[in-house]
């Protein structure tokens, strides 16, 4: 509820911005017309996903994890590392925050394993591992929109480099402070058999369907919208119970609206030439780390999606841009506030009854974003 009070009021402080002309009309509309889209996504997406997991799919996909273990940890835990990325890579950030980290404690503890190092392998990887295409990270999509609409396969190959080092750097740290519970053999216990078999491979189907779709070049809330259209009708037939309003993250939805229209009006009196001066110009490896690390900052004091949009004039090329996205994809691991999708895991977490305590997730944080970031967009700059 506190997402839903934070975007009501930066919602109607953008409102206000337009009734008193700070923001003019045709810029508000044209802002809309861009970001409708993408909102619409993420409610496609989201319906999907979490109706895939009342069908039961993302659990045996767990269990099924848990066997190819072969009953040592640190190949289980590689294989979360994998199912992390692939979830972060095809189906968002957020997804992976949201659906995964169920999961990975679910199977941490029928494995009889510390949770904490898979819960923080699940976070990491799916703010830093969001960087290789359009539908991973809510950013990417307005990037790929201020880059000029490239394919999917064309921002992917721009990506590539640093999305690579962005994926191994925070999970090598984490291998290395987790190696004591990473190191020892698991035997699972009874597995839980699938409740409805209708459900569950309509939905695997729909899931298996939907990931080539999302990189097929169309606009990436046709084939989510479809996808969460055709398994509303299903569990319509099959277990309406489950079907709420709810599933529809109309939080998340609000609370980006609002950031989109207050960021903007912010840019048109003035924000935008000064974060223009702070983060330099140019496409030379220091020029490029001096805009990534901004966002980085940007992101860990207000989270990434306002730092995006306040530095998204400032950039300017794709290359530029895909320097700010290092910083405020791969960054935002030091401050729990710094994406929607690590409070989102909290809550996860929280409901659960799995501890973290903040000082230490931010003091390995500090440790492992910069040199994440630096690292990443060094790749970038050897690459373009």
């Amino acid at each position: 509820m506190k997402t839903a009070i934070i975007g009501a009021v930066l919602l109607v402080l953008g409102l206000v911005a337009v009734a008193t002309g700070l923001l003019l009309l045709t810029d508000a509309m044209t802002l809309w017309d861009r970001v409708w889209p993408i909102l619409l996504f993420v409610v496609g997406v989201t319906v999907v996903t979490e109706l895939a997991a009342e069908a039961g799919v993302f659990t045996q996909v767990a269990q099924l994890t848990a066997r190819w273990g072969r009953g040592r940890a640190w190949l289980l835990w590689l294989l979360v590392v994998v199912l992390a990325a692939a979830s972060t890579v095809f189906l968002s950030l957020d997804t992976t925050a949201v659906l995964l980290t169920p999961v990975v404690i679910v199977l941490a503890r029928h494995a009889g394993l510390n949770p904490l190092p898979f819960a923080l392998t699940t976070v990491w990887m799916a703010n830093a591992g969001s960087l290789l295409l359009p539908v991973s990270n809510l950013t990417n999509l307005l990037a790929q929109h201020a880059m000029g609409d490239p394919s999917p396969g064309a921002f992917a190959a721009l990506m590539a480099a640093p999305a690579i080092v962005a994926m191994i750097v925070p999970m090598v740290v984490v291998f290395l402070v987790a190696r004591r519970s990473l190191l020892v053999r698991y035997s699972t216990g009874e597995e839980e058999p699938i409740g409805d078999p209708v459900l569950f491979w309509v939905s695997a189907a729909v899931v298996v369907a939907l990931l080539p779709l999302l990189v097929s070049g169309l606009p990436v809330w046709i084939p989510a919208c479809a996808a969460a259209v055709l398994l509303l009708v299903v569990f319509a037939v099959r277990r309406r119970d489950v079907l709420r309003f709810g599933l529809v993250p109309w939080q998340l939805v609000l609370l980006a609206a609002g950031l989109f229209l207050f960021i903007e009006a912010l840019h048109a009196n003035g924000l935008g030439a000064l974060l223009a001066r702070v983060s330099g110009t140019g496409e030379d490896p220091l020029a490029l780390l001096r805009l990534s690390v901004t966002g980085m900052v940007g992101a860990n004091a207000v989270d990434n999606l306002p730092a995006y949009l306040a530095l998204e004039p400032a950039a300017g090329s794709p290359v530029r841009l895909a320097a700010l996205l290092i910083g405020v994809n791969a960054g935002p691991l030091i401050t729990p506030w710094a994406s929607l999708a690590t409070l989102l895991w909290h809550q996860r977490l929280t409901s659960f009854d799995v501890e973290i305590r903040w000082r230490r997730y931010i003091l390995l944080g500090a440790v492992v974003a910069p040199v994440t970031v630096v690292l990443a967009t060094l790749a970038l700059a050897a690459t373009v």
